[in-house]
């Protein structure tokens, strides 16, 4: 299965759960009369729609290469990152408002055995979270990131909820607004952990440089190409799930230009075939100095 295939069943997973679990929590929150439970929700609704995203946005840079886009669509990765923290942030404004408007809302305590329902959800959330983020470390796919970050976040939202609703049942009467508490301060948890997401698909639109050990090990695998002395400028930006490289391998400077081009396509192939993520490799060929040809 290509990581392209990966991703995108992993979306399919993730739509699946959060339609499950949106259902379960307002069924529960409404009957459980918790109002920490219904803005969990909410998020978890925004959830279901940031992950269809997510599965258009890994679908379109499934395709490949072609006149008007020679490096592939995988841009559109980052940029469906950017609409998935904007639902975030939507959601977190949300519950932060509906919190609000209910904790100056006199209401009678959540039902006990909602914390049953919260400690189901927390467990399936952490469990859904580590198979997303496992699978976007996998396949080099930073709105499968985002996405797991997502279920990392409503596994967060539950937890202050468990939190807020046990307040509530310990303390009695007099503490009936913990669990709304609890869900503004899940609201600003929320918004925080949107910058961790945001960032790195930031960097990724403006080609920063962050993958020192990517470019390591493309020049230890470079020496072992028959022909190349050593590297020189070695640059990698990402596209999607796939690394672009622009490298300066140095060769012997007396040998001709056909020798040097040959040597640049067989170590084009070598990476491409050692490091499976690599897409387009383009290689300058440097010549040594000590063996650079005469100038005539």
């Amino acid at each position: 299965m290509s990581n392209e295939q990966a991703a995108i069943r992993t979306s399919y997973f993730s739509i699946v759960g959060n339609t499950l679990l949106a259902l379960i929590k307002g069924i529960a929150g409404f009957f459980g009369n918790s109002y920490a439970l219904i803005a969990d929700a909410i998020e978890s609704t925004t959830d279901i729609f940031s992950s269809v995203l997510v599965l258009l946005g890994l679908k379109y840079a499934k395709r490949p290469a072609d006149e008007n886009h020679p490096y592939g669509h995988g841009r559109i990765e980052p940029l469906i990152t950017f609409l998935v923290v904007a639902f975030l942030v939507v959601s977190a404004t949300i519950i932060a408002y509906e919190s609000i408007q209910n904790i100056n809302t006199p209401h009678e305590l959540p039902k006990p055995w909602t914390l049953f329902v919260l400690g189901g959800i927390i467990l399936w959330k952490e469990i859904s979270y580590q198979i997303v983020i496992r699978k976007s470390r996998q396949t080099n796919s930073s709105s499968l990131k985002a996405d797991a970050w997502h279920h990392r976040s409503d596994a967060i939202t539950s937890i202050t909820a468990f939190i807020g609703i046990s307040i509530s049942l310990v303390m009695g009467k007099g503490y009936e607004t913990a669990d709304d508490w609890a869900a503004l301060a899940a609201s600003a948890f929320i918004l925080y952990n949107c910058y961790h997401i945001f960032r790195p698909a930031l960097g990724e639109i403006m080609d920063e440089h962050v993958y020192d050990d990517l470019v390591a090990e493309i020049r230890a695998k470079s020496l072992q190409v028959e022909g190349v002395m050593a590297t020189e400028k070695c640059f990698v930006r990402k596209s999607g799930m796939r690394y672009h490289v622009d490298l300066h391998a140095i060769v012997n400077g007396a040998i001709s230009v056909r020798e040097g081009h040959d040597i640049a396509h067989h170590l084009k192939d070598y990476l491409k075939n050692k490091i499976p993520n690599l897409g387009n490799v383009l290689v300058h060929v440097e010549p040594d100095h000590i063996n650079e040809a005469p100038q005539m």
